[in-house]
């Protein structure tokens, strides 16, 4: 069976009471039974993980060659700030997935570049939970290709 790693990054666990006028009000646990339910359709296991850690998320995107066929991540602030997540994902060649809650592109300037989109296949943002279930989905097309 193929394997995706969902990673949730700083401050998600905070979801459904932080900023509720830009993340709304659907919690990490509302995105995982989402996302549990779309991939036992798909005939896929996850793995899911929220960290805050920076140096958690490179050691899990690092180690995850040989056991994960694709990646899921939302890296939530370090978007902005983390050379050493997107070194990661490019050290790993495993197609990665970024995903956002909200549109990053209409928020405040500093959150419109993404150190990690150029190392990804393809980024989902703007639409709440749904961006996670789409980026899932495009990133189950990636390994049937």
């Amino acid at each position: 069976m193929q394997k995706i790693l969902v990673i949730h990054g700083p401050n998600l666990k905070l979801l459904g009471t932080r900023e509720v006028d830009v993340y709304g009000k659907v919690t990490i646990d509302d995105i995982n039974k989402e996302l549990k339910k779309l991939a036992k359709t798909k005939k896929v296991d996850l793995e899911i993980v929220q960290s805050d850690h920076e140096g958690e998320i490179v050691e899990l995107i690092g180690s995850s060659k040989g056991k994960f066929d694709a990646i899921l991540i939302n890296p939530a602030a370090y978007t902005h700030t983390s050379v050493a997540i997107r070194d990661a994902i490019s050290a790993v060649s495993i197609p990665t997935v970024e995903v956002h809650l909200s549109n990053i592109y209409s928020r405040e300037e500093f959150r419109h570049t993404s150190l990690i989109a150029p190392v990804a296949r393809g980024q989902v943002s703007g639409f709440g939970k749904m961006s996670y279930l789409l980026g899932l989905e495009a990133a189950i097309s990636l390994i049937g290709k």
